[in-house]
């Protein structure tokens, strides 16, 4: 077994057994993070292949202080909002008192698969799903958002609000079919 040290190390050699170890160990995590990020699997692929060749390339930026996956996670997310930046409509429309206390409501639900709300996550608009998965998944602020994206705090918060409602709308959705299958059964 190889400790992730010599891995490292022989990495920063450009030895292709440390560099396919390190894929191989890091990749279905790293996966997670894209398949989140991206429309389908192929994208996720591509970004996934992106962020590995990055990962690589600065692997000597590694100061070795705090969590090597976290520096890698970071890698990745940040070639993910690369690849989508371009195309992430700025919607600069604010929300007034009712429509906010409205989007607010949650979307979480007991009986929902995890592949089922991965799958709804992947079919949002793309700029709602970047900064969707930036806030709730990846712990972002509405700030921090904004400045990765070029956007206001403002439209950050109203991308991810309405992301929500429209989870929430198609869990709804969702568990209105179940219950009607269940009726009839």
């Amino acid at each position: 077994m190889h400790s992730i040290d010599s891995i490292l190390k022989g990495c920063l050699k450009n030895k292709r057994k440390d560099q396919k170890l390190l894929y191989d160990l890091y990749s279905p995590v790293l996966y997670g993070i894209c398949i989140r990020y991206a429309k389908n699997h192929q994208d996720a692929q591509d970004i996934l292949q992106e962020g590995f060749i990055k990962i690589f390339e600065n692997l000597h930026t590694y100061k070795r202080k705090g969590s090597f996956e976290g520096w890698m996670k970071r890698i990745i997310i940040n070639t993910a909002l690369k690849k989508y930046k371009e195309n992430i409509s700025h919607l600069s429309v604010e929300l007034n008192e009712n429509e906010s206390e409205y989007l607010e409501q949650t979307i979480y639900n007991d009986n929902i698969e995890i592949h089922d709300l991965i799958n709804k996550v992947q079919n949002l608009p793309t700029q709602y799903r970047i900064v969707f998965n930036m806030y709730a998944i990846e712990g972002y602020s509405h700030k921090e958002i904004g400045e990765n994206l070029g956007i206001s705090e403002t439209t950050s918060r109203t991308n991810y609000l309405r992301a929500r409602n429209i989870l929430r709308e198609k869990l709804e959705q969702q568990e209105k079919v179940f219950a009607e299958y269940m009726m009839i059964r």
